[in-house]
């Protein structure tokens, strides 16, 4: 299947993936209802007592790095192709699979100290971050505890000061750090001159009491509140960290922690890890893309004695959402659905993670949408037939100004009644974190005459990952939030209205409503 990726300029109609998920109790594969708290009820309490606790930037929260963010680290099957000596990518995937699932014992992180000096002397810095970066992009970022990024979330809320302190190095927790939001990194600096790895340690590495230390540092020279502050590890050498604190929290203890928490009455918090993907999901996978070739027809067949192209346009996104839904197992719960239905046309904004979001918004949208997608997917022999046939536009996304001529029929198009649906972030994002907004779904709104809907879509992201095409189980939920007026907006200063819708998606996420 294709890479459906809907940037700014390109807006998902009836684009679909494939997908699968374990079947839910009950057959209607789109419930509207009260979205469950997610985490275990620990993780609740603790999200409680940050939001009741003491507020403000004096009160820090602090974070381990593996075990405790970031759960052990597999490297994708193509880094085992890289030769054995040579490349910064195979000696960070190296030190990484020691360092990333938590390095809980002396000689082990000194083994992984000693290899990262000696594999990266004579590398630059510059070498080392972009292959650092690309190895996040690459598998990291699917090891993220989605309880750490709540937790997280639930600091950010009340103001608290972000800290990621670690035994690694930069370039293993800094991409991890910035996904997260985490403006505060703590963690082992090796020694540079002139931009070159030296082989050697600056100072002294973030182990056990190193670690305690430089948050001791960190906390005098930013004037934080060790006594209110919250610190949160996964193993015994970060006991000192824990004793540091006067709100410590175990995460996923190992034995000799775990016997520390129950003795001093320290919370104990679980992170699950994301399940890998299976031969049950490769099943439900093809049965998915079957199911929305199917659907799709069908509907178009159920349609076709009104002759009308429309009708039999929405008929086909329609069925082909519902089948692919029904026989992945996937399900949809709807906040808001009112606003899905009403005013038409509008513009449809969206937080994009996955491309089963396209599956997500078809399903809670049903019928008068259409999409701009990019053009080489007319190419496809599937996809591009379908897309056509709901009168999509096709847009060159390298040539910004056929792009933008491109884009002025969809104004005509949303003024003769149909409506459109885009993720302003330009890209599938990934984590849950909401990316910055570009202004060209807004200026086709203010243009059109129509308002903006904003559709939140929370957990979409871990049923289908942003570089798959497999699904797991559970559920996505939505919330369709009230339009939006932007008939006021100034085209040239629309800055921060761009932004104030944002922040709707980022407390909506944060604070998700409760069915009304």
């Amino acid at each position: 299947m294709p890479d459906n990726d809907i940037r700014d300029d390109s807006l998902a109609g009836p684009e679909f993936a494939a997908a699968g998920a374990e079947p839910p109790a009950g057959n209607d594969p789109v419930a509207a209802g009260p979205s469950a708290p997610p985490g275990t009820a620990a993780l609740t309490a603790a999200i409680a007592a940050v939001h009741n606790g003491p507020q403000g930037p004096r009160i820090a929260a602090v974070f381990d790095f593996g075990g405790t963010v970031v759960h052990g680290f597999r490297p994708p099957r193509w880094w085992r192709l890289l030769p054995r000596r040579g490349g910064p990518e195979r000696a960070l995937e190296e030190t990484l699979r020691t360092g990333i699932r938590g390095a809980r014992g002396e000689g082990e992180y000194e083994r992984f100290l000693q290899r990262a000096m000696r594999t990266w002397a004579g590398r630059t810095e510059a070498e080392l971050d972009e292959a650092g970066e690309r190895l996040f992009r690459t598998g990291t970022y699917e090891n993220l505890y989605p309880e750490a990024w709540q937790l997280i979330r639930a600091h950010e809320a009340a103001g608290h000061t972000l800290v990621l302190a670690s035994c690694l190095t930069r370039f293993q927790v800094g991409p991890v750090a910035a996904e997260l939001g985490v403006p505060h990194v703590l963690c082992t600096e090796m020694a540079v001159q002139d931009g070159v790895l030296t082989g050697h340690v600056a100072g002294k590495p973030l182990w056990r009491t190193g670690k305690a230390e430089a948050v001791r540092r960190f906390a005098a020279e930013h004037g934080l509140d060790l006594p209110d502050a919250y610190a949160y590890a996964d193993a015994v050498p970060d006991l000192p960290l824990l004793e540091l604190v006067g709100h410590p929290v175990a995460v996923n203890p190992d034995a000799g922690l775990a016997r520390q928490a129950a003795e001093r009455g320290w919370p104990t918090l679980s992170f699950r890890p994301r399940e890998t993907t299976g031969l049950r999901d490769i099943v439900r996978t093809t049965a998915g893309f079957t199911a929305l070739l199917g659907g799709a027809a069908t509907g178009i067949v159920r349609a076709a004695p009104t002759r009308r192209r429309r009708r039999m346009a929405d008929a086909m996104i329609a069925r082909a959402a519902d089948a692919t839904l029904r026989v992945t197992g996937v399900r949809i719960r709807i906040t808001g659905a009112e606003h899905a239905r009403a005013p038409r046309p509008a513009v449809f904004v969206f937080n994009h993670q996955s491309q089963f979001d396209l599956v997500v918004l078809a399903a809670v949208l049903r019928h008068g949408v259409t999409g701009v997608v990019k053009r080489e997917i007319t190419a496809n022999p599937v996809f591009g037939p379908l897309l056509r046939f709901t009168g999509a536009t096709f847009i060159d996304r390298s040539d910004t100004a056929s792009a933008k001529a491109a884009l002025t029929p969809v104004v005509r198009t949303l003024r003769d009644g149909l409506s459109i649906v885009v993720a302003p972030e330009g890209t599938r994002s990934l984590s849950p974190r909401v990316g910055s907004f570009k202004k060209g779904a807004f200026h086709i709104a203010i243009q059109a005459g129509v308002p903006i809907v904003p559709v939140v879509i929370r957990n979409a992201g871990e049923i289908v990952r942003r570089n798959s095409m497999l699904v797991r189980a559970g559920t996505v939920e939505v919330a369709v939030l009230p339009p939006i007026d932007v008939g006021q907006w100034r085209p040239d200063a629309m800055d921060a209205d761009v932004e104030r819708v944002r922040q709707l998606f980022v407390e909506t996420l944060r604070n998700w409503p409760e069915p009304q």
